[in-house]
């Protein structure tokens, strides 16, 4: 090499910054959909115990 890029050099480097990039975004992405999916499970059970405590008061 002569000090200067090939165009390969500069899509491996653009692939790996993008990379490092992903990498907290797709953990951030874990973190708030298991958010989402803990609410939407306390939301049905809920639900649920409403369903049966008005069940067995008939």
């Amino acid at each position: 090499m002569d000090g200067h890029f090939v165009g390969g050099d500069i899509i491996f480097q653009l692939v790996m910054f993008l990379f490092l990039l992903m990498i907290p975004v797709v953990i951030a992405a874990l973190v708030i959909l298991t958010v989402k999916r803990g609410k939407r499970l306390k939301n049905i059970e809920e639900k649920l115990d409403v369903l049966m405590n008005s069940h067995k008061e008939q």
